[in-house]
């Protein structure tokens, strides 16, 4: 299925499976960018380095780290600064766009850790029964 571009004043439609919404919301709905994006959040309208988000993302590796950045980057959500030093220092902070996703992201973020236990146990329930 070709995905389609939207032109500036055009909505997506997720029910549309040639719209680039379905992948936008497979990126911005992992567990990594959730965590970048309510760092980066806590922390505007100043910058965090890249060794700085990953020290603060347990569990995430640094390859992971830096495809999740790039893409947030690449989607306007985000903005990287490099400090011409040895090594480069990376920085990173939201943009406007970004900041608008914290909220969306804080809910979801409340709602799954709020029903955590009774999804669990729906699973163990399922998981003995099947």
């Amino acid at each position: 299925m070709e995905v389609t571009a939207l032109s500036d004043n055009t909505r997506g439609d997720l029910f549309d499976p040639a719209c680039p919404t379905r992948a936008l919301l497979d990126r911005v709905g992992s567990k990594w960018t959730s965590m970048a994006v309510k760092l980066l959040a806590e922390a505007a309208p100043q910058e965090i380095r890249f060794a700085e988000l990953r020290r603060r993302m347990p569990g995430v590796s640094q390859k992971m780290l830096a495809t999740t950045l790039r893409a947030l980057v690449r989607d306007g959500l985000a903005q990287r600064r490099v400090e011409p030093t040895v090594p480069p220092r990376v920085h990173y902070s939201l943009t406007p766009l970004g900041l608008s996703l914290d909220g969306p992201l804080a809910v979801l973020r409340a709602w799954a850790e709020e029903h955590m236990a009774e999804i669990d146990r729906a699973n163990r329930d399922a998981d003995a029964a099947g």
